[in-house]
């Protein structure tokens, strides 16, 4: 062989070792995503058994799921060798439940009636319903509640969804509170993770229970940890809180065993989820917990509780969410749980709405409409800028800005692209106001008709125009008008009251217990006083406004100064534009130049009631305050403007703001 023909042999001899190893590790890959995710190599068919009078298993060869009869409550589920992945030593409807809080009532649904669904080799549904009768009295929520779970083929998880239904003659309620909960085996699970920088390894709820209780008692300061590491941490499960439109995956991990196991709650939308896309609500926390929560007051208030009438009808469907098992070959890879957890998640995403749901009242893809429009943004009279990120979505008809109190009905919420233009997609058909607001911008949009979305159908609302509040050019303003406090002053949290999770991450610094006590630390005598053109919100505008403590539980009114310089004064009226992030019982009074006038010039009464200040919250409900101020209020050369928060019941009555502006009369042109 000449050397031309021994250099091709050559040459194909490496790329044939090159392409076997090439497969090999494919091969690799493929086995190790399947040990990760739990898949067997060859999949079974789904099965149900109806063991006795009192159970229901139904497995698919990668998990099973036995749940109560005909309660409909989860006994347990076995997985990669776990007998049962939930705490077994709790009572059998303490391990994963649904649940409704209404009135002062805190309810476990049971059913009282099981029933097969679907039922073939691919895929299962079940159905636990508890009909309401007025026999059941007052004890029981006057709803008729369906609990649904599906097992398929190839799944590593089960899918659990429920639908509320209210027929004519139920009684009045108030509902507060509406979720689903799964308490994993309290010995193995130990990992927690929520998002890609909160995750670490948690305490023990014996830990809290051996700990010291501070003011509230979801806050506990871990004193006898059986993991030293934890140690002199506060653990409060409201630090561990979520905005829905990033409560999407969440769960635990068992990082010390041999082969991790990993508990998600995936959840691929907020359609069913009450007060929009920013909204905050608890995900997982020390137990293991982990929960779906579909309805809360929670960063809200009493505001955002469902009322029903007396007879008012109603139907909704809550979910589905997924449960998602999964596995790693060794200890050390126990991360890529979450990793994989994540990608799940997207595939979730790219699947919903899914079109194997059973119940006539969940909406198939085919069913569903769509909106697309552009928004521009026109403040002041100028130029119109594109309404880049802005929120938009569509919720049961209501005042501009209704839909953060909204819980009855289904919301659709996206982000707007950096030229304004949006899609929403897969809407329940219905009839809708079209809501939006505008990072950098204050107050609300809505489009001036109702929207009325029918099975299928596309409706194009071409150009929208947004004119946000603006009486006058701008004289001044303090932060950023984005609905939040986060970017004022956060304070450097106590020492002995860490949560470390939270101790290298600034931006989340604010979840850290007791920092709003900081203010009577840093302002002992004299109050905060901000002066424009000199002061620097981000390092002088403490993030709340609240009490001062005077020692022995006992607080005092704190007022806050704004100092600024002012020219001519401009005849006519000038316009304070008060955008609060939070209120909790509080009530901002507001003075100009002159604290001696027995009343204030302006106050918002005794607002609020979302306790975002102790659940470790930048923001709760939104208000806007356009107030208008006459000029013989205002002086050439210095002014102050008096901002007090009267209320002092407890350090937690305060308020966050998100934004001031100081506007001038108008002008023929306003440049603002």
């Amino acid at each position: 062989m000449n050397m031309s023909g021994r250099v091709l042999l050559l040459w194909w001899y490496i790329m044939a070792l090159q392409l076997c190893f090439t497969f090999g590790s494919y091969l690799e890959y493929i086995s190790f995503r399947r040990s990760v995710r739990g898949l067997p190599n060859a999949q079974s068919s789904v099965t149900i058994n109806r063991q006795n009078s009192q159970q229901v298993v139904i497995s698919n060869g990668i998990m099973s799921l036995t749940l109560a009869n005909p309660g409909g409550y989860v006994l347990g589920i076995s997985y990669a060798g776990m007998e049962n992945v939930l705490e077994a030593g709790n009572e059998a409807d303490d391990r994963g439940y649904f649940d409704v809080v209404f009135g002062k009532t805190f309810q476990r649904v049971h059913g009282t009636s099981f029933s097969v669904v679907t039922q073939n080799e691919h895929i299962v549904e079940v159905s636990f319903l508890r009909a309401w009768s007025s026999s059941m009295g007052v004890s029981s929520v006057p709803i008729n509640i369906d609990q649904r779970y599906i097992v398929r083929k190839g799944d590593s998880g089960f899918y659990t969804y429920v639908v509320f239904e209210r027929p004519k003659g139920f009684p009045a309620i108030k509902v507060d509170q509406i979720r689903t909960v799964f308490k994993p085996k309290e010995a193995s699970f130990n990992y927690m993770a929520i998002s890609d920088i909160r995750q670490r390894r948690m305490a023990s709820m014996k830990d809290r229970d051996d700990g010291q209780k501070l003011a509230y008692p979801e806050a506990v300061l871990l004193t006898r940890p059986s993991n030293p590491q934890f140690k002199g941490e506060v653990d409060d499960k409201y630090q561990y809180s979520v905005e829905n439109q990033y409560n999407q995956v969440n769960g635990w991990i068992t990082a010390d065993s041999e082969k991790p196991v990993g508990f998600w709650i995936i959840t691929p939308s907020n359609e069913f989820r009450n007060g929009g896309p920013v909204k905050q609500d608890l995900t997982s926390h020390v137990g293991p917990i982990c929960l779906s929560m579909f309805v809360s007051t929670h960063y809200a208030g009493k505001d955002v509780a469902i009322q029903f009438q007396q007879g008012e009808t109603h139907k909704k469907v809550f979910g589905p969410i997924f449960v998602y098992l999964n596995s790693a070959p060794s200890k050390d890879q126990f991360k890529s749980l979450w990793s994989d957890a994540k990608q799940k998640l997207s595939n979730e995403l790219k699947s919903w709405p899914y079109n194997f749901i059973q119940s006539k009242d969940f909406i198939p893809p085919n069913q569903r409409g769509t909106l697309t429009g552009h928004l521009q943004v026109q403040d002041g009279g100028g130029k119109s800028q594109n309404a880049k990120n802005a929120y938009i979505g569509l919720a049961l008809p209501g005042d501009a800005g209704s839909w953060q109190r909204e819980s009855k009905g289904y919301q659709f919420w996206i982000r707007a692209d950096q030229n304004g233009n949006f899609v929403i997609k897969n809407i329940v058909p219905g009839s809708y106001n079209l809501f939006a607001w505008v990072p950098g911008y204050i107050g609300d949009y809505k489009y001036n008709s109702p929207i009325t979305i029918k099975p299928g159908g596309t409706i194009n609302l071409n150009s929208l125009v947004y004119n946000p509040p603006r009486n006058g050019p701008t004289v001044w303003e303090i932060g950023i008008p984005d609905r939040s406090a986060g970017e004022f002053f956060v304070p450097k949290p106590y020492s002995n009251l860490l949560n470390r999770l939270f101790t290298n991450d600034i931006p989340d610094q604010f979840r850290q217990y007791g920092i709003w006590s900081r203010y009577s630390d840093l302002y002992p005598t004299q109050d905060l006083v901000y002066t424009v053109g000199v002061s620097n919100y981000r390092k002088d505008w403490f993030y709340a406004h609240v009490p001062r403590s005077t020692g022995n539980n006992k607080f005092q009114a704190t007022t806050w100064k704004i100092i600024f310089e002012h020219g001519a004064v401009i005849s006519g009226n000038y316009t304070l534009q008060l955008a609060l992030a939070s209120a909790s019982n509080a009530e901002v009074q507001v003075w100009f130049n002159n604290m001696n006038a027995n009343t204030p010039y302006f106050t918002t009464k005794r607002i609020g009631d979302d306790n975002a200040i102790p659940r470790h919250g930048i923001h709760g409900l939104y208000w806007l305050f356009t107030i208008e101020v006459p000029s013989i209020h205002l002086v050439k050369g210095k002014n102050t403007v008096f901002l007090r928060q009267s209320r002092f019941d407890s350090f937690w009555q305060g308020v966050l703001y998100d934004y001031i502006r100081l506007e001038s009369p108008p002008t023929t042109k306003l440049k603002v």
